[in-house]
């Protein structure tokens, strides 16, 4: 395998959204079919504004039941705590035993502003600043215990050692968190932070925050477009641009078995439609066009979302996944154990430990 600088090797995760599934099991089915293939990870959406389980709720039960595929549910930051989410996704990471992630997203409608009351809904670009907070202070709560701050030592009856938790005292424009997190520092040291950049008004904060960006687009020239700008940004945020990946979102309808795409979904697609961009056709041209973008460094990899799950997930995974194995593209085990080492992204430094930080006596 290439090293993960350059091309860098091949990511691919998948969507594992079930509209009207309320029950755990389909969701366990398909992390578990998804796993078998090797993917990075699998994404669950949510939203105030549609009926359904709360993502993070499933994936936490999906956690116990799988081994090594990283769980990445969508948690909004509009009208909900900062210190609440940051505690539930650290959470998650303990459960999973390292392989959580979060999509950040944002509410911007007023039914869903209504449900809460507190607040009218905002511009875009005011939700994804304040998105960036909430990116930003979760981090610094994930840190707010060093790695060793649990003694346990029955012996003195000391749980804790005090000297190594931390408050982050942050003051931003839309809240402000003293801390420590009531959850130790989670075994990945940050969850990973996904952020959809399909709204331009996101790309600031995906640029600054996100280890993962989703980006959808409809030809490799538009994708390519967005990662060099996204990648340019994070440089000018002091941060290491290889430290971003970048993967294309691509609805995928495989219902037509081994058939060739249609014009315009493979080689010269795919084509616009109301989810997103669509490929339809076989499983080897949506391999060709996978392997293709990569190759060109168009992309890190693909965030792929069946058109009709669990049919599509299936095929994916059986037929498009397999062949890119055959031909060496892609990984046939894993050979981490949490969602960053699959991703090729360092356990971030503890910034408090690091700076030889202490709490105020």
């Amino acid at each position: 395998m290439t090293s993960s600088r350059g091309r860098g090797l091949l990511h691919l995760a998948a969507a594992i959204d079930q509209p009207s599934v309320h029950e755990a099991a389909p969701y366990v089915e398909a992390a578990r079919l998804a796993e078998r293939g090797g993917l990075d990870f699998v994404t669950l959406d949510d939203s105030f504004g549609r009926a359904g389980p709360v993502a993070l709720a499933v994936m936490s039960r999906v956690a116990p039941v799988t081994g090594r595929i990283g769980l990445v549910p969508t948690v909004t930051t509009t009208h909900t705590e900062p210190f609440h989410v940051q505690a539930a996704v650290a959470t998650l990471d303990w459960v999973s035993r390292g392989r959580a992630g979060w999509r950040i997203d944002v509410s911007a409608t007023e039914g869903e502003a209504r449900l809460f009351g507190r607040r009218r809904a905002a511009p875009a670009e005011e939700l994804w600043q304040e998105a960036g907070e909430v990116a930003d202070v979760a981090a610094r709560l994930w840190d707010s215990w060093e790695d060793d701050a649990e003694i346990r030592d029955v012996r003195t009856g000391r749980f804790i050692d005090r000297d190594k938790l931390h408050h982050v005292d942050f003051q931003g424009t839309y809240f402000s968190v003293r801390g420590p997190s009531i959850v130790p520092r989670p075994p990945q040291g940050h969850p990973v932070r996904v952020v959809d950049v399909t709204d331009p008004a996101a790309r600031g904060t995906a640029a600054r925050y996100a280890d993962v960006a989703l980006v959808r687009a409809s030809s490799a020239a538009q994708a390519a477009a967005v990662r060099r700008q996204l990648r340019a940004e994070a440089q000018g945020f002091g941060r290491d641009p290889d430290e971003l990946r970048v993967l294309a979102g691509l609805v995928v309808d495989l219902g037509d078995g081994e058939h060739a795409a249609e014009p315009g979904h493979g080689g010269g697609g795919p084509r616009h439609s109301a989810r997103g961009p669509l490929y339809r056709g076989g499983p080897v041209d949506l391999a060709e066009l996978i392997a293709g973008w990569h190759g060109d460094g168009v992309v890190d990899g693909f965030h792929l979302m069946p058109a009709e799950s669990p049919r599509d997930l299936e095929r994916l995974v059986n037929g498009t996944v397999a062949l890119l194995q055959h031909r060496g593209l892609f990984r046939t085990f894993y050979p981490g154990s949490t969602l960053r080492e699959h991703l090729g992204l360092t356990r971030p430094a503890n910034r408090y430990a690091a700076a030889g930080e202490r709490p105020e006596p």
